[in-house]
């Protein structure tokens, strides 16, 4: 990457690389709100992120569910009612401990999420086949580079899935 750089040593300066971020992250929260915006009368943001969290992880507990998202069990708690009421989730006492409960996504709680995630694999592959070939290698390596420097994992294979906000796709 540093042959584009222009200016030797600028992908070493913080500050440039941390602009050339905040600039694609304001394009992948458009592409993300695009996506959000076909389903937006049937949920909520807060409610699809968990959506995504229950098809990534399958049925959870509702306290791991709170702090993955990062609220308040009683948060977790009132969007689980509306998921429930719309038929996207449906929960169930956990047999191996009566006091907890477990939630899981519903088939039509699943279609959501890959309905979401189809919208916005097909927006971001329509930007990726724009750049050039030969770039999009590097662009790879510096994705991977940020995303393991933040913590978030790859996938089976290298491959990258949902997580807990739901912004990474299979």
């Amino acid at each position: 990457m540093a042959e584009y750089a222009g200016v030797a040593g600028k992908f070493d300066d913080v500050d440039a690389v941390t602009r050339a971020v905040i600039t694609a992250s304001r394009l992948l929260v458009a592409i993300s709100a695009r996506s959000l915006a076909v389903v937006e009368e049937q949920v909520t943001l807060p409610q699809c992120r968990m959506l995504v969290v229950l098809s990534t992880r399958g049925e959870s507990k509702l306290v791991d569910l709170a702090e993955l998202l990062k609220v308040a069990p009683s948060t977790v708690m009132r969007m689980v009612d509306r998921l429930i009421a719309t038929g996207f989730a449906d929960r169930r006492i956990n047999p191996g401990n009566r006091r907890e409960t477990l939630l899981r996504l519903t088939d039509k709680g699943q279609h959501i999420v890959e309905q979401v995630t189809a919208l916005r694999r097909r927006e971001i592959a329509a930007i990726v086949e724009r750049i050039p070939a030969s770039r999009r290698a590097d662009l790879v390596a510096a994705l991977d580079a940020f995303n393991e420097a933040g913590g978030e994992p790859p996938g089976p294979s290298g491959t990258p899935v949902l997580h807990p906000l739901g912004w990474a796709e299979a």
